[in-house]
């Protein structure tokens, strides 16, 4: 009894495989394009699969008239892009034909499937020429805002017409109409001293510049590319270090009392080791050189002088060394304390380097800044 109650299962199920691979469900639906091709895939299996001829025959005809019909929807659209709607349905009809024309069982019951070919081609073409022309006219407005939708339309009809020189000129005129050129002056350090540290900070900002990708409607020239190429920006970043301060040395001493018991003070003859109390006092110092300050951002239009963004930033580097002294039992000490008490007092690095140090954060929030700027402008 079990075993017949597993083959009526399995029986059960082949069939409603074998109802949804020739597409029989899918038709029911009205998805003609899906029925058509599992029946397609059905009768390249199964070429005498009779629920499968039956549902190409429906599936054909159906997806036929339903493409159509939808073309001629589009055809009588307002919308001036329609023709892409309607190159995506001769597209797919294109498909379908192809598929039926790799199936030979299939062309015994459909001998020629009808073909799209010069449609495709048409349709591209034309969608090309909607794109392009309204690419146009948003590239006449004679805003960078106008210029980059001109770009995108351009992109979108050299999509369809690759081939097309005179689409291929417009993208390339509205990219350079679209261009945001940004100008980023060196940021200027009231000290000769510093000028030569400086320079890192002015080379970090360069690097960054020069590999700039976020956004393609954005370049960064540095103040020797706009001298040499003669660059008209847009639009001018200025820094300036309005105040900082190098090198503020901080000194704290730490004294703590040490004591431990039980440990090994001597030996008897007699009585073995004796153990007692050790003690030592314990000096740890603490140095710190804390160097912070604080630049002005100023982003402005290149040709009114408004500023569009200001922002103060701040940065604050701190050198720090540590050792230690005692005096009595380096047994009172633990392992920490007497590794600290070998080390010596160290030199802090050269104000210059200070200098280098402090400018690592303030070039990390001014990247922020300038990425929050610019990504999505």
């Amino acid at each position: 009894m079990k075993t017949c109650s597993r083959l009526r299962y399995f029986i059960y199920i082949s069939i409603i495989f074998m109802g949804c691979s020739t597409g029989k469900n899918a038709l029911r639906k009205g998805d003609y394009d899906a029925s058509l091709l599992k029946a397609v895939h059905r009768l390249q299996n199964a070429p005498q699969n009779s629920e499968a001829m039956e549902v190409l025959r429906s599936a054909y005809s159906l997806s036929l008239t339903t493409h159509q019909r939808k073309i001629e929807e589009a055809e009588g659209s307002a919308n001036p892009l329609r023709w892409e709607t309607i190159l995506g349905e001769y597209e797919q009809l294109q498909s379908l034909s192809e598929e039926l024309a790799r199936c030979p069982s299939c062309l015994t019951l459909i001998p020629a499937p009808q073909r799209f070919t010069r449609e495709v081609e048409s349709s591209r073409q034309r969608a090309a020429e909607a794109r392009y022309t309204l690419g146009l006219g948003f590239l006449n407005e004679g805003s960078k805002a106008g210029a980059r939708k001109a770009y995108s339309y351009f992109e979108r009809a050299q999509f369809y017409a690759p081939a097309d020189k005179q689409i291929t000129q417009k993208l390339n005129e509205a990219y350079q109409a679209a261009l945001l050129r940004v100008l980023v002056l060196p940021a200027l350090v009231n000290s000769r001293s510093y000028e030569l540290s400086n320079q890192y900070f002015q080379d970090q900002i360069a690097q960054w510049a020069a590999a700039y990708q976020q956004n393609k409607f954005v370049r960064f020239y540095m103040e020797s590319e706009v001298n040499q190429s003669r660059v008209i920006p847009d639009q001018v970043v200025a820094m300036q270090f309005d105040d900082f301060v190098v090198g503020q040395t901080y000194l704290k001493e730490k004294v703590e009392k040490l004591t431990k018991d039980s440990v090994k003070v001597g030996e008897t003859r007699a009585d073995g080791p004796i153990y007692g109390k050790v003690t030592a006092t314990l000096h740890v110092f603490d140095k710190k050189v804390s160097s912070s300050g604080l630049l002005d951002l100023r982003i402005s239009d290149a040709h009114s002088g408004k500023v569009l963004r200001h922002k103060k930033l701040t940065g604050t580097y701190v050198w720090q060394d540590q050792w230690a002294n005692y005096k009595g039992d380096e047994r009172a000490l633990s392992r920490e304390q007497l590794a600290l008490s070998k080390r010596k007092e160290t030199m802090p690095p050269p104000p210059a380097a200070l200098f280098v140090e402090l400018t690592k954060p303030l070039y990390s929030q001014l990247i922020s800044e300038l990425h929050r700027m610019y990504d999505a402008y």
